[in-house]
């Protein structure tokens, strides 16, 4: 029998989580101390689902964490290699935060609500008060604390078609990564064309915790004739999508090149960050290892608890930091920390998972859409 999570008050309890119950969520964990739904029905028919239909997900455990005031965009850019400079308001931008040593922080996603106003929607981790933290020993002139936004998300292909009875704006003209303000049900929210799906969808960022039940209602309602489901983020297709997971596949003792991430850096940026001597020293003798998709050979496996060597040659080159059984390749789809010279497609490479005595054969894949 799976162990069960006990929920208390320091488990804070989501403005959804009384319909998340109701609708059968079968597994939680613990995120941003916050409870998150992993599957319902299983996590293959949630799978399926995810990508045929629509999924209305709690996901208020991204935490926002609210950055107002004179040096609110001096704050952000201190923490980020990426330049938020041309950030525009009404635009959100994926933004890795660096330490002074290069380390991975976190990796939200920035939301510009005014010129002196961000939201920082965060992975799991203390983000806040390394922020506080950053202003205060700076002496900026900024109000750093976390606000009450609760996201749910609507993700699948007819995430469009359920939304857009309940507003006034024509969805198809929003573009991914850009957001706007509404009221659905009475319930002040920020919608944005975003989401931890590769099947296309919205967040809905409410602004007023105890409108979360009516604006689930009203979603629901929209939904009936779509097939709607309560859903979550499912492993399977997160990792076949190529998202990364801050905790799994980063940590503080990842750099930003190390993990693909590069393309989020801005060498040379203008503005001050905390990284840029660290991350041009990288930059300039490169890395030892490089996060790698593989295919992994088999039938399911069991779940990733801890890292699973992996092998290239014989001995150790690496370890898995993510895996998942894909009912539509027939095989377990992963990423990896691999040594940098078994890190080209197609290398042949070995992996010794959980339990089990013998290794399986692998490869390093560009992606598993085909």
């Amino acid at each position: 029998m799976a162990p069960l999570i006990s929920f208390s008050r320091r488990v804070r309890e989501t403005p959804y989580e009384a319909r998340v119950m109701a609708q059968g969520a079968r597994a939680f964990t613990v995120y941003n101390q916050m409870t998150l739904a992993t599957f319902f029905r299983s996590p293959e028919e949630d799978y399926w689902h995810l990508r045929e239909h629509v999924q209305l997900w709690d996901v208020a455990c991204e935490r926002q964490v609210e950055v107002r005031g004179p040096d609110a965009l001096r704050l952000v850019e201190l923490s980020t290699p990426r330049d938020l400079s041309a950030c525009r308001i009404g635009q959100c931008v994926y933004a890795p935060l660096c330490d002074e040593t290069g380390g991975i922080v976190n990796d939200p996603v920035v939301l510009r609500l005014a010129e002196d106003r961000f939201w920082i929607s965060i992975a799991d981790s203390g983000v806040l008060l390394w922020l506080k933290g950053l202003a205060i020993g700076r002496g900026l002139d900024v109000e750093v604390f976390e606000p009450d936004v609760n996201i749910c998300a609507l993700q699948g292909p007819g995430a469009e078609r359920v939304l857009q009875p309940l507003v006034e704006t024509d969805l198809r003209t929003l573009r991914f990564f850009r957001f706007f303000e509404t009221r659905i049900a009475g319930a002040p929210v920020v919608i944005a064309r975003s989401g931890w799906s590769g099947q296309g969808g919205f967040e809905l960022y409410l602004q007023d915790s105890s409108r979360g039940l009516a604006l689930w209602d009203a979603i629901w309602e929209s939904g009936e004739a779509h097939q709607i489901r309560a859903g979550c983020p499912n492993l399977i297709e997160r990792i076949e999508t190529g998202l990364l997971s801050y905790g799994n596949d980063m940590t503080l003792a990842n750099n930003i090149f190390e993990c693909g991430l590069d393309r989020f850096v801005k060498l040379g940026k203008e503005a001050e960050h905390l990284s840029r001597r660290a991350l041009d020293r990288i930059a300039r003798e490169g890395v030892a290892a490089k996060l790698a998709k593989i295919d992994i050979e088999g039938g399911p496996a069991p779940a990733l608890r801890a890292t699973w060597p992996v092998f290239a040659a014989g001995r150790q080159a690496g370890y898995v930091t993510s895996a998942a059984w894909s009912p539509r390749f027939e095989s377990v789809v992963a990423f990896a920390m691999v040594d940098i010279e078994h890190t080209q497609v197609g290398t042949r490479l070995s992996v010794l998972a959980e339990g089990e005595s013998g290794a399986r054969p692998a490869r390093v894949v560009a992606g598993w859409e085909r």
